[in-house]
């Protein structure tokens, strides 16, 4: 199995993600990717990928993975059912930090218990 296609699976998630200006290389058994995730989210989903492959300290893969958006953590839509304590479950492991959440949505969010689909929330940084 190639190093490229044993890392097969990021490749495709960054396709998926979106990366921007992807480069993918392999030098001296060494898989090189860089390119630019909108969000530091998807940058961790990124890097998740790689350590579940990988494990936690691969020497055969580099990656040079920039944020577009370094204000905030990510974007997200609301879907139907969600709530801001299941938002912040999905994306912090824990529902308690809705709050956060709340706060940096005041500009559209009057009330905590109220989200409805379609509404774009920013998730702040912790």
């Amino acid at each position: 199995m190639t190093i490229k296609a044993k890392y097969q699976a990021v490749l495709d998630l960054g396709e998926t993600l979106n990366i921007k200006d992807g480069n993918v290389t392999e030098e001296n058994g060494v898989l090189k990717v860089k390119g630019m995730a909108k969000t530091q989210y998807e940058k961790d989903l990124i890097w998740d990928k790689i350590k579940e492959i990988g494990g936690q300290n691969p020497t055969d893969i580099l990656v040079n993975i920039t944020v577009a958006d370094t204000s905030m953590y990510h974007k997200h839509t609301v879907k139907s059912g969600e709530t801001l304590g299941k938002i912040a479950k999905h994306y912090y492991k824990n529902a308690a930090k809705y709050k956060e959440i709340f706060e940096a949505n005041t500009n559209i969010l009057k009330n905590p218990d109220l989200i409805h689909p379609g509404q774009e929330l920013i998730i702040p940084k912790l």
